[in-house]
């Protein structure tokens, strides 16, 4: 049998362990171990173990558990209702502004949690009832906030952006650089549609009749000023080689849980108790997840299926931009039915050395690829962020926050294609900040 047709075996196999409900970790371990064993033989079973922690046996993914102890601080606290209270309140005159306010604080909150999920939960809470009550349609209320917490993947500090720079090998830093303009590009993105939505059909133009004294909309600030400034340092000090990514997030995550108990008194056991289980867990599927597609990258690239792929790739006698096309459906295919590490750990390894080859920066890809798993986060059949918002507002259906999303979904797509017109975007920043890399 040839290596494509072994590969087309082992990822039918993949897909049907997870199309019965396995857990990602536990079917690619299940898969590699199967594979391996009618391939090698039952003596391929004494590297397992070596490979499997191999995986995991990185100093920089301590930055992971780091980081996701940072957004479970910030998720535990009243921070994201500060956040959405002060943007409705400097944003109000604006057309759509609830929706806006929506959007800024789903971006900042982001930022600090690094997490789709409890964006859209933590924003969500306090932002779709209130836009249902002004009158805002459901499908705008809930399809703005499920776009907007994907923003979490993709602003930094992100967990996404870590697993790249780590099945990479590619500077964590400069990809943290990277992703501040395109975000930045995206949520403008978002906020430009509403506007043009807001606007034409006539939506929440009473609250542009709200006033707002500047004593209030200062008061709310000293709140909020402390997290950002976190983020700012951490992107400081990675930038400005004062830390590592690891020395970083330990440092955020330490001035999060401080921010936490002096600022909004949370002091109690209980909260800090689920502040560190809610991290644990989190930390150990996603290390569960890294060493066993480190696992199964093994087994494929045992049965030369990887490089195999690869020369096919590269063989093809077509353009750089239809060979981007091409990873770029892959992607999007893949985002469909896995969330965005496991994509990540499993192609990024494969896919960018043809890149590379292909003449693209390592570190533009990552955001094309990290923009592919925002969309595959409000998209079928698994679109986490739509059972979120689905299980924060039952009263609002599936079908209608999926329609609410749509066209946050074609921003999204129209981002690729600038950045694909446009690399600099992700580029300029992190060349400026930190000197051109020789490939």
């Amino acid at each position: 049998m040839t290596p494509l047709g072994a590969g087309l075996i082992v990822v039918l196999g993949l897909l049907f362990c997870l199309g019965i409900g396995t857990p990602i970790a536990f079917a690619l371990g299940f898969v590699s171990i199967v594979t391996l064993m009618i391939a090698e033989g039952p003596g391929s079973l004494s590297i397992l173990a070596e490979t499997f922690f191999g995986g995991i046996a990185s100093f920089s993914l301590l930055s992971i558990p780091m980081f996701i102890l940072m957004g479970s601080a910030v998720a535990s606290s009243p921070a994201g209702k500060d956040l959405y209270d002060a943007l409705d309140r400097w944003l109000n005159r604006v057309p759509g502004g609830l929706v806006l306010s929506n959007l800024g604080a789903c971006a900042i909150f982001a930022a600090l949690s690094g997490s789709s999920p409890a964006t859209c939960a933590a924003i969500g809470k306090m932002g779709i009832p209130e836009m249902t009550r002004r009158g805002y349609p459901k499908e705008v209320a809930a399809g703005s906030i499920a776009a907007g917490g994907t923003l979490g993947i993709l602003i930094p500090p992100s967990i996404t952006l870590i697993v790249y720079g780590i099945s990479t090998e590619t500077s964590i830093g400069r990809l943290f650089m990277a992703g501040i303009l395109p975000g930045i590009m995206l949520t403008g993105l978002f906020m430009a549609w509403t506007i043009y939505y807001c606007h034409r059909r006539g939506v929440g133009m009473e609250d542009l009749t709200r006033r707002f004294t500047m004593k209030e909309r200062f008061a709310i600030l000293p709140r909020v000023l402390p997290f950002l400034a976190i983020v700012v340092g951490i992107l400081y000090v990675l930038y400005g080689g004062v830390a590592t990514p690891s020395e970083a997030a330990g440092v955020g995550a330490l001035f999060c849980l401080l921010l936490v108990a002096v600022i909004y008194r949370i002091r109690n056991f209980a909260t800090f108790s689920r502040i560190f289980r809610d991290t644990l867990r989190d930390s150990v599927m996603i290390m569960m997840i890294i060493g066993a597609s480190e696992l199964f990258s093994f087994t494929l690239s045992t049965l030369f299926v990887t490089q195999s792929i690869a020369e096919w790739i590269a063989g093809l006698a077509v353009s750089k931009w239809v060979i981007i096309a091409i990873v770029n459906v892959f992607l999007l295919i893949t985002g469909f039915f896995l969330p965005p590490v496991a994509v990540i750990v499993m192609t990024a390894p494969i896919l960018l050395p043809i890149i590379i080859q292909a003449g693209f920066d390592p570190y533009w890809f990552a955001i094309v690829l990290t923009i592919n798993m925002e969309i595959g986060l409000i998209t079928p059949p698994v679109g986490l962020n739509l059972y979120v918002i689905n299980a924060i507002a039952p009263d609002i259906s599936l079908r209608q926050i999926l329609m609410g999303s749509l066209p946050y979904v074609l921003c999204m797509v129209t981002a690729i294609v600038i950045l694909c017109f446009v690399p600099e975007i992700a580029t300029w920043l992190p060349n400026l900040m930190m000197g051109q890399e020789i490939q």
